[in-house]
Formats: C-alpha cells, sequence, structure tokens
C-alpha cells in the first residue's frame, strides 16, 4: 500500500467513471475514502458538492492540501504521475497516443451520451421514459463496443490486453464502459476481444473490488 497523503473520491455506485478512478487507486495501491453521493436522488447538487465540482458530476477526487481534481481522465493521469508503478501508460510516445485514443472513444465519444444529466434530459425534453432511454443506451454502447472491437481485433498492437501484454488505461476505460453495460443485461457476445480483455480484466482483484455492484448504494444481490 503506497503511503501517501489521505484521499477522498467523491462517486456513485454505478458511476463509469468512478469506477475506471476506483481501478486505478486499486492498482496503485493508494487508500482512499469514498464519499457515496446518490446521483439519482440529487446529491450532486447540494451547495457542498458544487463547491467542490460545479459541474454537479462525479467523479471529484481530494487530496489532502491540494484543490479538488475532476474529470476522470485528468484524475487518472495525476494518479499517474503522482504514484508511477505500476505504470499504466506504455514508454514510447506512439503507444502513449494510442492507449488515449482508445480511451477518447469510450471518455469522449460514448459515455457522454448515457450520463444521468442526459437521461434527465431526454426524460423531461424529449419524453423518453425508461424503455426509450434504454434504447438510446444500449445503442450508444453497441456503437462504442463495436468500434473498440474492430480496431482491437485487426490491430496487431492488440496482445492480451488492449495494448500488448501490460494493464493500460485503454483497459480500464474499457471496462468502465462493458462492466456497468454487463450489469444491465447487455451481451459482450458479439464483441470476441472485447470480452476477452474484460474478462482478463475481471479476474484482477483491483477489478473486482472496484465492481459497481461491490460499492455502497448499489443493488443487493446482484454481484
Amino acid at each position: 500500500m503506497t503511503d501517501a497523503p489521505t484521499f477522498r473520491l467523491y462517486g456513485f455506485w454505478r458511476s463509469m467513471a468512478a469506477y475506471r478512478v476506483r481501478v486505478t487507486l486499486n492498482l496503485k495501491g493508494v487508500a482512499v475514502d469514498e464519499v457515496v453521493l446518490d446521483l439519482n436522488a440529487g446529491d450532486q447538487f447540494a451547495p457542498d458538492f458544487l463547491a467542490i465540482n460545479p459541474e454537479g458530476a462525479v467523479p471529484a477526487l481530494v487530496e489532502d492540501g491540494q484543490p479538488a481534481l475532476t474529470q476522470s481522465m485528468a484524475i487518472l493521469e495525476y494518479l499517474e504521475e503522482r504514484f508511477p508503478q505500476p505504470a499504466l501508460l506504455p514508454s514510447d510516445l506512439a503507444g502513449r497516443a494510442r492507449v488515449r485514443s482508445l480511451c477518447a472513444l469510450v471518455v469522449s465519444d460514448t459515455h457522454p451520451l448515457i450520463v444521468p444529466r442526459v437521461h434527465k434530459y431526454l426524460a423531461d425534453q424529449g419524453g423518453f421514459d425508461t424503455a426509450r432511454f434504454r434504447a438510446w443506451a444500449s445503442h450508444w454502447i453497441g456503437r462504442g463496443l463495436g468500434a473498440l472491437e474492430a480496431r482491437l481485433a485487426r490491430d496487431n498492437q492488440t496482445g492480451a490486453f488492449s495494448h500488448g501484454e501490460a494493464l493500460t488505461f485503454a483497459d480500464l476505460t474499457l471496462a468502465s464502459l462493458a462492466v456497468p453495460a454487463q450489469t444491465l443485461g447487455f451481451d459482450l457476445a458479439p464483441y470476441p476481444t472485447v470480452s476477452r480483455i474484460v474478462g482478463a480484466c475481471a479476474a484482477m482483484e483491483a477489478f473486482e473490488r472496484a465492481h459497481p455492484l461491490k460499492q455502497v448504494g448499489a443493488p443487493q444481490g446482484r454481484s
């Protein structure tokens, strides 16, 4: 366990972004106290949390004596530099660019379309009921996983993990899309390369401890 100042993580059991931060903290051996927010109940809009993150979104990571960090990839990059081992980015320039590109496919192109605030807007302004939003989310999750499958399956830089034989940020972001999707009943069978890599991640204790259904506030009896 890394001997480090106290960290406080603001998260929600189902948050994809909080999941990838939890995994990183586990891998780096960084102790953290998690403050659980219920995004369904609107805890993220409480004044004390808006003072930490005016966007009203999780995760937010606070290290004693430092300003709050928001945006999951910025947090991951900070943790990578703050705690360099184990390394979660390749040592070469091209490798780092490839890993960041794979991350962006999830973090920039897919995840923003299915977050709670989008759900709320579609329900309030677009008349989406639960079934319509599930169809919406399934479409974008499937599109993202399909693109990842196509990239990973045809690229000889893919190995046991998304980039060669070592775990990287690309695997964390991939798992952060696939694992919550699985908890909602999404089938990974059409994406065999994705499924294989997610399975390799799931076998690791750092991922198992970070699983959404093992977090405070998660539905009981589904893990």
